[in-house]
């Protein structure tokens, strides 16, 4: 029983074989997906495919790398996306100062429109940070304090001191593949405190293949081998981490209990 928190199906090393990557992944006890999208352009691809599937949920956002090509994007546009019944989650959003592939400014007050349609909706906001802790901490800080709104950081990578203030703010946490490399024992140990009940798994595939799989095109399959990592870390056995992670989950994302197949 796992669920990936965070995939992109319709990438390039998923896409051209996705019915063979899904089944590859319920084989290995995946029950549920969470397709995410990076840009306006792929919105009505990752909602199809979450039609189709019935295990799989989609979420509609603006990666701060692809901020610079919508920062005219409408708050009216991205709220009516949400609409959809398979939309369960917002993003993903955030900021990233390591590539700086967008305008600083514009990222940033593009998170704060999602935070803003996260807070109306009630659907929880999939957050990307790199190398911008304290902006990002910061705006979650200002934000929260107009209004609450449920929130992940995925993939997280970040420093013990963030990952407390994002929880302080009632934030969940997910972990990808990253926490398997050798070189991550900072983050294996934030791995081993956070509270069982702010704790979700993904892959981020087709990127960060976990060990064993390092070097190969992430599938969510591999979500199992990060799952049975994250369990040995935290005492614990991969079935009752599974377990937990899913009721965490649904329990976030609480649109995916609304089991009714959405039209195609």
């Amino acid at each position: 029983m796992l669920i990936d928190s965070h995939c992109h199906l319709e990438y390039e090393g998923l896409v051209d074989d996705q019915g063979g990557v899904l089944a590859r992944a319920r084989d290995a006890g995946v029950q549920g997906f969470l397709n995410i999208s990076t840009k306006q352009a792929e919105w009505d691809q990752v909602v199809a495919t979450a039609a189709r599937e019935d295990d799989v949920w989609a979420s509609v956002g603006i990666h701060p790398h692809n901020a610079d090509g919508h920062a005219d994007l409408a708050r009216e546009t991205l709220f009516k996306a949400t609409q959809h019944p398979k939309v369960v989650g917002i993003g993903e959003t955030g900021l990233d100062y390591f590539y700086d592939k967008s305008d600083r400014t514009t990222q940033q007050a593009l998170f704060r429109m999602h935070i803003d349609v996260a807070r109306e909706t009630g659907l929880p906001l999939i957050i990307h940070t790199r190398d911008a802790e304290e902006d990002t901490a910061a705006i979650l800080e200002d934000e929260m304090g107009k209004g609450a709104y449920p929130a992940l950081i995925h993939c997280f990578t970040a420093s013990a001191e963030f990952g407390q203030r994002v929880l302080d703010l009632g934030l969940t946490i997910s972990i990808s593949g990253i926490v398997t490399f050798k070189n991550a024992k900072d983050l294996q140990e934030v791995v081993k405190v956070i509270p069982a009940d702010r704790l979700l798994v993904e892959t981020d595939s087709p990127f960060l293949a976990p060990v064993p799989h390092r070097g190969k095109t992430c599938e969510p399959a591999y979500v199992a081998n990060t799952a049975q990592f994250v369990a040995d870390l935290r005492g614990t056995s991969v079935e009752e981490l599974g377990k937990q992670t899913t009721r965490n989950f649904h329990a976030l994302f609480s649109k995916t209990r609304q089991q009714d197949k959405a039209p195609a």
